[in-house]
């Protein structure tokens, strides 16, 4: 199968590009600038010159190949809302190039979307007016126009070498106020998968025939976070503190709502469907070496 994939060269996607090689899949990765380009080349991985921005490029990529995996978002926190319409487009172009065809789509989502406070399912659907919803959104949109589309829902802490996600930014949180801190009791779950266990998920989805409409790539159903701190704390030999709901700004700045976030979510479904179950160290080990401080 020729798979186009988004975001090849990004954390998830390159994971997602070395597992669809392994398996025997011809990928072609989406490359911005020529240093991704080279990037790909050096990997044997074919580029479509282009960006998410670059709807007619998107659909060029797309028209040339069976399947499509988009994994690329653009991480600009100061730019939120207009980096979710860019998604939400992107969707689309990609979507509209397959349409007319059994030629599949898998989009990237998360369960930080999903109803807060309790174990949210497959069939669960985001709440609230975050704009991030709107991924999932374009992805239903193509869905009713007849293509083949799933969203797989990625957990707060993807993690393993190479993270540059919220732990790590949790470290550098901790390093700069001096003390590691969750909120309150800190009892609010985080889901977590490694990256490696990730991308064996958007590889099965396509070989198994993209047949759901939702699947979570989800190791650990919901850890505490104030186990997370503990473990940043005592790598860094920082007091770990436990701020109120009011104070957490001062600590967490613009990160406050995340490490908050109450979100854990089930995988047992994606599991059967797909006869996927994790292998990779869990995040709490992950997290606990060297490699994450700098080490």
């Amino acid at each position: 199968m020729k798979v186009l994939v988004t975001g090849a060269t990004g954390f998830v996607g390159s994971a997602v590009v070395a597992e669809l090689r392994a398996a025997g899949h011809e990928v072609m990765g989406l490359a911005r600038t020529a240093a991704a380009a080279d990037a790909l080349s050096a990997l044997g991985v074919g580029a479509h010159r282009g960006d998410l921005q670059d709807l007619r490029s998107l659909r060029e990529g797309a028209a040339m190949a069976d399947a499509v995996i988009h994994t690329a978002f653009i991480h600009d926190f100061t730019k939120y809302a207009a980096n979710c319409e860019i998604d939400r487009q992107a969707i689309e172009a990609l979507g509209t190039a397959l349409a007319a065809s059994d030629r599949p789509l898998v989009v990237t989502s998360a369960t930080g979307l999903l109803p807060a406070g309790r174990v949210s399912d497959e069939q669960a659907r985001p709440a609230g007016v975050l704009p991030r919803i709107a991924s999932e959104q374009a992805a239903d949109a193509l869905a009713q126009r007849g293509v083949r589309v799933s969203v797989v829902r990625l957990p707060p802490s993807v993690h393993g070498d190479g993270d540059h996600g919220f732990v790590p930014m949790l470290i550098d949180f901790a390093r700069r106020k001096g003390v590691s801190a969750y909120v309150g009791e800190g009892l609010n779950r985080w889901c977590a998968v490694h990256r490696l266990d990730a991308a064996r998920v958007y590889r099965r989805v396509l070989e198994t025939g993209a047949r759901e409409s939702r699947y979570h790539a989800v190791a650990e159903e919901g850890i505490a976070f104030h186990e997370i701190a503990a473990v940043i704390g005592r790598r860094l030999n920082l007091p770990v503190v436990a701020p109120s709901v009011a104070e957490a700004p001062a600590h967490f700045e613009w990160f406050a709502h995340f490490a908050q976030l109450d979100s854990p979510a089930s995988s047992r479904q994606t599991r059967e469907w797909l006869g996927w179950s994790p292998t990779q160290p869990g995040l709490l080990a992950d997290i606990d070496r060297p490699a994450y401080f700098g080490g």
